[in-house]
């Protein structure tokens, strides 16, 4: 469910929508509620592949020199897990916070929301925009970089 809705549609239902029903949120603790839960959804997607991408005759191979089901997986199945879910997951990172530019629309005081009162301040639409698109690129530039030092010392291990 979570997967298949759009972000925007749950940061309004948490902020919005609940409090129809009693479940009240301030806007911070709402946004960082939907953002973790949309990261959570995507992120066990990404493990839940990079686990099934072990073959099982490795698997069964440990286990017939009888290894424990626990040492089967900290040894066989987690390192390879973790090289095979580090791009997935960075590139879920990376797009969470391009998505907090959302957060703005639950009154979170954030880049967005910052522009914005810029611009309706200031009528300089085109330079303030530009602005915050070279933030953002920035931070993913920084966080892509990141990612490829994380994935090269993990590929290193297995």
């Amino acid at each position: 469910m979570i997967r298949g809705t759009p972000l925007l549609v749950q940061l309004y239902i948490i902020y919005f929508g609940l409090p129809s029903i009693g479940i009240l949120f301030d806007p911070w603790p709402a946004g960082i509620f939907a953002f973790a839960v949309n990261f959570a959804a995507y992120a066990s997607e990404s493990i839940r592949g990079a686990i099934t991408s072990v073959p099982k005759g490795q698997i069964e191979a440990a286990e017939s020199l009888g290894m424990s089901s626990s040492q089967v997986f900290l040894r066989i199945v987690l390192p390879q897990t973790v090289r095979v879910a580090i791009p997935a997951l960075m590139g879920n990172f990376i797009s969470l916070v391009k998505q907090t530019s959302l957060a703005s629309t639950v009154t979170i005081m954030d880049l967005m929301l910052t522009a914005n009162r810029y611009v309706s301040r200031y009528y300089e639409t085109m330079l303030i925009y530009l602005e915050v698109a070279v933030i953002y690129l920035l931070f993913t530039t920084i966080l892509t970089w990141l990612q490829h030092k994380v994935e090269k010392h993990f590929s290193t291990y297995v």
